[in-house]
């Protein structure tokens, strides 16, 4: 691991951009950046053991080789992405709240979105990074982004991002110091040292002075905040991948999967058993069923008593089958989530929130990484640390819980009931306790309008109408 004292160490004794390069390059050369590169191929849905998977056989003199005619598929399930999306959107899939609703909006219009891709990724990369740009929130992956972590305290005291757009392309990068920021490229790819600065050290917050038309504005002051303005999110209390133990369970259930398609696929044809021709080599053997797949034709000339005879093969369909389903019956309950396709129609909310339990206790571990990374950019942007706080997207028997609500609404206020009402979203609520307050205030104002104190214009409207149709009926 390089860190923060390494950093330091090699910058006074050094050139500055020979070390930005050689910061790189040991990131990339990490167990962490490989096990994250191995994660996003899985997260798109590309199983890196079955790309490289190859039937092995043994020949006569013993020498293992690929085999090239039998069946080899390649699909690949999706899993990897399937479960974690939805870990993730259990605890942020509905935004997350503070007690003060002004809070989150000086948070930036992107907060909710930007804090689920942070959570994303570092449930499956095992870390990210939030970087608060004066305003708003960008979020850094781990790869592309090279944290330097303090010797001494564990903490986040530097870092380094890049990025390349193609491979013929210049490297850019950006040094993240606590004291500000610098920009670099180099032009001849990763691992060469060759960086330029294109931008020196800047502050992180510049004001300007409102400039003429057609002149620069004019710099009135530059100042950084008072630590790094860079935040690591972790998706578990070890910084591990989630793919670390879900490669295992999907490489077992894919290479399963594709040993019964390569099954079927193969066993479609007729198979050939061939009778007193042991001298037969490799290649007569590959010739005849070559004769036998364009020609349709088996002939063997090695002796007189040789014989062919097709037949087909059973395949071991329910074995197979029930491998699959118990792979994956274990990885839904190891990882803690809840297999949808268990929830029956009809299941009430005790019963779904049982099913959810395990996955409950796995969302109050991701939590408490968030908590602790929201409440520390918190602290940096607005002066005070303020605790976030979870509405889990669950799915629930929605009409059994309306039916309670309205059962006990009598004895409930207005904004306990909207609360509770399972399809609404805290925002929704907020907006509808708005516009009521407003209607009444209309209402209130309307009827000291018309005399009628409380009365609104639509009431007395209505009350003038019947009072006509009474003088119309006495006549």
């Amino acid at each position: 691991m390089y860190t923060f004292q390494d950093f330091q160490r090699d910058t006074k004794a050094g050139n500055l951009s020979k070390v930005i390069g050689y910061a790189i390059s040991m990131h990339k050369a990490s167990e962490a950046y490989r096990v994250a590169l191995d994660a996003d191929e899985y997260d798109k849905q590309k199983n890196t053991t079955i790309s490289k998977f190859s039937k092995i056989y043994t020949d006569n003199i013993g020498e293992k080789k690929i085999d090239t005619n039998s069946a080899n598929n390649r699909l690949c399930s999706n899993f990897f992405r399937s479960l974690n999306m939805q870990r993730n959107s259990y605890s942020l899939g509905n935004g997350i709240q503070f007690e003060d609703s002004e809070i989150k909006s000086k948070l930036g219009e992107e907060f909710d979105t930007e804090l689920q891709e942070a959570g994303y990724f570092a449930l499956i990369h095992g870390m990210s990074f939030m970087f608060w740009n004066v305003d708003h929130v960008h979020v850094f992956k781990l790869t592309e982004f090279v944290p330097l972590w303090d010797e001494n305290t564990g903490s986040l005291r530097a870092g380094i991002r890049f990025w390349q757009i193609d491979d013929n392309k210049p490297v850019n990068a950006v040094l993240y110091e606590e004291d500000g920021y610098t920009k670099f490229v180099s032009k001849d790819g990763f691992g060469t040292g060759n960086y330029e600065v294109t931008k020196p050290k800047s502050a992180y917050r510049i004001n300007y002075k409102k400039a003429e038309a057609d002149t620069e504005p004019e710099i009135i002051n530059e100042e950084n905040y008072s630590n790094l303005p860079i935040f690591p999110l972790l998706g578990n209390r070890y910084k591990e991948s989630t793919n670390v133990f879900l490669k295992a369970h999907i490489d077992a259930y894919d290479l399963i999967k594709n040993g019964f398609i390569d099954t079927v696929q193969d066993c479609s044809e007729i198979y050939w058993l061939i009778n007193n021709a042991g001298g037969m080599d490799d290649k007569d053997i590959s010739d005849l069923m070559k004769n036998i797949r364009d020609r349709h034709v088996a002939t063997v000339t090695e002796v007189d008593e040789a014989t062919i005879t097709p037949y087909t093969q059973e395949i071991p369909f329910q074995a197979r089958q029930a491998t699959l389903q118990q792979i994956k019956n274990d990885m839904y309950e190891d990882f803690h989530v809840l297999d949808v396709h268990t929830v029956e129609a009809g299941n009430t909310n005790d019963h779904i929130d049982a099913g959810y339990q395990p996955m409950d206790l796995e969302a109050d571990e991701y939590e408490k990484q968030i908590i602790d990374t929201v409440m520390n950019l918190t602290e940096l942007a607005l002066g005070k640390k303020y605790i976030p706080l979870f509405t889990r997207n669950k799915i629930s028997n929605k009409k059994e819980q309306t039916d309670m609500i309205i059962e006990c609404s009598q004895y409930l206020d207005r904004e306990t009931i909207l609360k509770h009402l399972p399809f609404l979203t805290p925002d929704e609520i907020d907006g509808i306790m708005l516009r009521k307050d407003k209607e009444e205030m209309d209402s209130f104002i309307d009827g000291e309008n018309n005399g009628e104190l409380g009365t609104n214009k639509a009431d007395l409207e209505a009350e003038k109408e019947e009072t006509y149709k009474s003088s119309l009926g006495d006549e």
